[in-house]
């Protein structure tokens, strides 16, 4: 059978659960809520068209190079998948898309998981190569429309940290992106300090990205030795978007808290997308269960660490009903727009939130703003 790459499957899926489990009650429901749901309808249509004028920042939007595509990706089919979708177009496809939907600018990144976990000289090598083809190339040629978080070589962590001083003094970019553990270790390993501080020093951001499990974890949590149960890449969207990615990054967040990163690294920055990873549904658990093992150890209640030194995007969950989750817990001032381009639409996205009822400024500070203070940028209005 031929793979159906990741979009592929995430269609046939929602396909196929198309009208499950559908109770008698639910399709009553259903039509009972009609005049509700026109009324919900013809106000987000109001406060869309009010909207229509919103600039946009998007804080993760990930592309690929061929070397990239060769290093990460499962087999040809798989390269085939991402170079289709627009994965390494930085040209006029991407910004295309962009106009399409209204997105000023796109914050870049390099494809999961970069080369943050290629050993010695090759990734130090790579690291800047992919760095510089982001300032020779895209950002070059359209001013104003590109921003980048740097690629760093993190198997070799005082020379990531002086990339990470490098491209951000000479070349204008604006943090950097990591993607999950690195050689099964996490920023919260000593290792990892020189890159955390020196993020510090320079007043810069980290972005906690997804990565895929090491090998012992996957078998254990992401595969069976039941064949009849595994299509084409199942498993592979298993452990990555369709569930593992986000238990991933909250797990390594809960972990930098409270293995002390934020006490020794206070002024430390963390950006997490996709709706916060699920924090918005398990923080009050979080927090309530681990303040009493963590507050003599902690120098603050373990919920004041998600407030001082995170910020959150919206990438790929264009869902009202997760944003007002969010908001309930994290400041408006802490969260950002992103798309997750090309994994996700851009004009989808910005639809969604033109129609989301919040007062302007939060959406403002949502769509543009924050990204603006915290990135110290101004967004490139056409």
């Amino acid at each position: 059978m031929k793979p159906m790459g990741r979009r592929g499957f995430l269609a046939a899926s929602t396909a196929l659960g198309i009208g499950a489990g559908l109770s008698t009650h639910a399709i009553v429901s259903e039509v009972s809520d009609n005049e509700t749901s026109d009324k919900t309808s013809d106000k987000t249509s109001e406060i869309s068209r009010r909207d229509q004028d919103l600039p946009f920042i998007g804080t993760e939007e990930t592309f690929s190079t061929p070397t990239l595509l060769k290093l990460n990706s499962i087999n040809q089919d798989h390269i085939a998948f991402l170079e289709e979708i627009g994965l390494s177009d930085l040209g006029q496809r991407r910004i295309g898309d962009m106009d399409a939907g209204g997105l000023n600018v796109q914050i870049l990144s390099a494809h999961t998981p970069s080369v943050q976990n290629v050993p010695g000289q090759r990734g130090i090598d790579l690291a800047y190569r992919l760095n510089r083809q982001l300032v020779d190339g895209p950002i070059a040629k359209y001013p104003g429309r590109f921003k980048a978080f740097a690629t760093l070589p993190l198997r070799s962590p005082e020379a990531a940290a002086d990339e990470l001083e490098r491209s951000v003094r000479e070349d204008g970019f604006l943090g950097a992106l990591t993607n999950g553990h690195i050689a099964k270790k996490y920023l919260d390993h000593p290792d990892f300090e020189p890159v955390l501080a020196r993020a510090v020093a320079l007043d810069v951001p980290i972005y906690l990205h997804p990565g895929y499990p090491a090998d012992e974890v996957f078998k254990i949590y992401y595969s069976t030795t039941r064949s009849e149960y595994t299509e084409e890449f199942q498993d592979y969207i298993f452990s990555g978007s369709g569930y593992g990615w986000h238990q991933e990054v909250l797990t390594q967040c809960v972990r930098m808290i409270t293995y002390g990163v934020f006490d020794r690294f206070p002024k430390l920055k963390i950006i997490i997308g996709h709706m916060g990873e699920g924090l918005p549904f398990y923080y009050k658990r979080i927090v309530n269960d681990m303040g009493e093992p963590t507050k003599d150890s902690l120098k603050k209640p373990i919920g004041q660490y998600f407030q001082d030194n995170f910020w959150v995007t919206t990438s790929a969950f264009p869902q009202t009903e997760l944003l007002d989750l969010l908001l309930k817990y994290i400041s408006v001032d802490r969260v950002m727009f992103a798309t997750d381009y090309p994994f996700a639409d851009i004009k989808e996205q910005t639809d969604w939130f033109r129609g989301v009822d919040l007062p302007r400024e939060d959406k403002e500070k949502i769509a543009f703003r924050n990204a603006e203070k915290l990135f110290k940028m101004k967004v490139s209005v056409k």
